[in-house]
């Protein structure tokens, strides 16, 4: 249960508080069109979030689905190890005081985990944030003393197979016949193996970030180690009607081709 020792941990944490303002600006009240058409829809339904429910929102940023749920009567303890973003999230939340507990802790330390109690949510939800992190298996290890019997966990993470960092956007123009065609496509270098690298999830951030990539098997094998099943998963991608206006290309170009992935991990009876 001791602090995280990989080294990019701090630089991670770092990165984040550098960058929480403009997060903040960027991010609001509303979120963007990554978050609103490719994963809050989704992360709602498999969440099914009852009135009264408790919800613990892991690595809540500046609050935005922590505010939604609230909306939705839920009751949530929301934490994020970047005190400049809790504390822009106390400023976008002040008005649900009563139903949201907001605090600074670190994803990656277990025993801080453990002091938001045993057995205390219905479930919890991580949205895009599992790999910003060093190291993932203490939470996965502390979240079933953390949750109710039967309680499920639902995240949301880039497409580790075509939303990675080594991913590179491809446009194709060819002479097909006399018609000029255009096609868009992934190109992936790495997948299988994990590692980390440098990236911007916005453009006009002051430090780069930290990812940290995982294939796919990596988070359920995890998973499925401390005792959680899958039971939903849903593969998300841009409608073909969306305009290309994500800053990394994301758009309805690109509609074969998911870039984000909802997980609903259940814990066994």
């Amino acid at each position: 249960m001791s602090p995280n020792q990989n080294p990019l941990h701090e630089e991670t944490r770092a990165a984040w508080e550098v960058n929480a303002e403009v997060w903040d600006k960027r991010m609001g009240d509303d979120g963007n069109d990554f978050f609103n058409i490719l994963c809050w829809p989704t992360l709602v339904s498999f969440l099914s979030p009852q009135p009264a429910a408790h919800i613990l929102d892991i690595a809540c940023g500046n609050g935005l689905t922590t505010r939604r749920l609230a909306e939705l009567g839920c009751k949530v303890t929301a934490f994020d190890f970047s005190a400049n973003l809790i504390e822009y999230a106390k400023q976008r939340l002040a008005n649900y005081q009563s139903q949201i507990t907001l605090r600074v802790i670190d994803a990656t330390n277990e025993e801080q985990l453990l002091s938001l109690g045993k057995s205390q949510f219905d479930s919890a939800l991580s949205n895009m944030a599992l790999f910003d992190m060093a190291d993932i298996e203490p939470l996965f290890r502390t979240l079933p003393k953390l949750l109710k019997p039967g309680g499920t966990f639902v995240f949301s993470i880039t497409h580790p197979c075509f939303n990675n960092a080594s991913s590179a956007h491809v446009v194709e123009e060819i002479d097909n016949n006399g018609e000029m065609q255009i096609s868009y496509a992934i190109k992936t270098t790495r997948y299988m193996t994990p590692y980390s690298t440098r990236g911007l999830a916005l453009r006009n951030q002051p430090m780069p970030q930290v990812y940290f990539e995982r294939p796919l098997q990596y988070y359920f094998n995890l998973a499925f180690q401390h005792g959680f099943v899958l039971d939903g998963f849903e593969e998300r991608a841009f409608p073909p009607e969306t305009p290309q206006t994500h800053p990394l290309g994301w758009g309805g170009n690109f509609s074969e081709i998911p870039a984000a992935i909802v997980i609903r991990m259940r814990l066994q009876s």
